[in-house]
This record gives C-alpha cells, structure tokens and sequence, in this order.
C-alpha cells in the first residue's frame, strides 16, 4: 500500500481530526511499531505499521463499508435540507469519514443498504454489466398470479415507456394481501413499485433483504448498522490491494 502522511493516516479512522492527530503526535501518545513517532508529516504504510494512540491499534481500514438497516422514513444521501438521511444515523466518527450510500432505497422502503468511501467497488456493484441481483419483499394490495410472474420473467415495458429487464416474481402467498420476494438486475426509478402497479397490485410495504449473495443481518433491526466482516468484504470484491 502507498505510504501516507501519519496525521492522515489517524484522520482516515473518523476518531480524531487532522488537527486533533497533530496534537495527538506532539504529546507523544502515538508510537509507530512501539517507538514515538516523530513527526505528524511522517509517511507509513498503515498496512504494515503498527501504530498505537495511548495503547490501543487505531484500527486502520482503508476503505470503510457499512451495512445498514434503512427505516423508513428516511432518505437515502448524504445531506438533505427537507429531512434526516442515513449518514444522520451515524455517530461523529463515522460521519466525518465521508461516507455515502451505495445506490439508493426509497424514502419509504426499508432494508439492506451499504455505505463506504470506496467509490470503484461502489460504482462496480451499481454498473448494469456486472449483473448484481437485488432482492426485494414486497406486500402488494391485490392477488398476486402466476400471469404476474409470466410478465416479470418475460421482461415489461410500462405506459410512460420504461423497459425493464426480465425480473423473478417469486410468490409467497396470495390473497387481498400477497407476499412476494422481487428479483432485479437493474435499479431504476421506483422500478418495484412501478412494475407491480403495472399489473393493478400496488405495493403496500417494500423491504431490500439481498444485494447479489450479500443478505440482510437478520439480527440488524431499523435504524441499525454494523462493519461488514473480512468475507462479505470479499463477497462484494472490496477486499483488495
């Protein structure tokens, strides 16, 4: 990994600010591969320094992904002045990384959601030739058919003149209420809602619980959030040099 200045290197973990990495440096409480380091303009590697503030490792990550159980309610950027967004979810420490959602879900669909800092894998996971599934449970007002699935899967083109990928359809239950698990490859506007308005079943409730073999913690409740681990990392090609 490219070596970095050592004040850059603290900043990047969303604890302490430049400035507060300066002092942090001047007071001696940083020790570089257990020696005091010298000088906030020091350049490292933080792939292979061992650097410590008051004994702890500042947990050093180069890039930060989260995954996020978006409520409803809330808006999928990174700032708005209308409402409170998904960074507002954050603590301090987090929010000064500048980090921002990977796609979008919304306003009023909950579910699975990343945020990171690392915009190649981000716009890698969005970009239509890489083919990442995504999995949405939807309640809809109106019985759900095997005719509705037949047009999913044939692909549907709706009056304004969107067309749209062919899409699963999987039916859970159905009746005045039904259930169903919605399969896409692509992420346009609305595109749930609209499809399945398309065929008189309006949505009454949205929830992404997949993104390609990543699922939804079933353990993260609305408004929560957690560190994706080493392997889902990996699962989502974030893991690199």
């Amino acid at each position: 990994m490219e070596k970095q200045r050592l004040d850059r290197i603290l900043a990047s973990t969303g604890k302490w600010s430049r400035r507060e990495a300066k002092l942090l440096v001047k007071q001696g409480r940083v020790l570089i591969d257990g020696s005091p380091a010298a000088s906030a303009e020091e350049k490292w590697d933080p792939a292979s320094a061992v650097i410590t503030v008051d004994g702890e490792d500042i947990g050093y990550r180069q890039f930060t992904w989260l995954m996020m159980y978006k409520p409803g309610g809330v808006l999928s950027a990174t700032e708005d002045g209308k409402g409170r967004t998904v960074i507002d979810l954050l603590p301090p420490e987090l929010r000064r990384l500048g980090l921002f959602p990977v796609g979008r879900l919304d306003k009023d669909t909950e579910g699975l959601l990343l945020l990171t800092d690392d915009g190649k894998t981000a716009h890698d996971l969005l970009s239509p030739r890489h083919h990442v599934d995504k999995v949405y449970y939807a309640r809809t007002a109106g019985c759900l058919t095997e005719d509705d699935r037949a047009a999913f899967r044939a692909g549907m083109t709706l009056r304004d003149g969107l067309r749209c990928l062919p899409a699963e359809l999987e039916i859970l239950s159905a009746g005045e209420t039904s259930e169903a698990l919605v399969t896409l490859r692509e992420g346009k506007f609305h595109q749930v809602k609209r499809m399945l308005s398309a065929r008189g079943k309006p949505v009454t409730y949205l929830r992404r619980v997949r993104m390609g073999n990543l699922p939804l913690d079933p353990e993260l409740m609305p408004g929560e959030y957690r560190f994706l681990t080493t392997e889902e990392r990996e699962i989502l090609g974030a893991e690199r040099d």
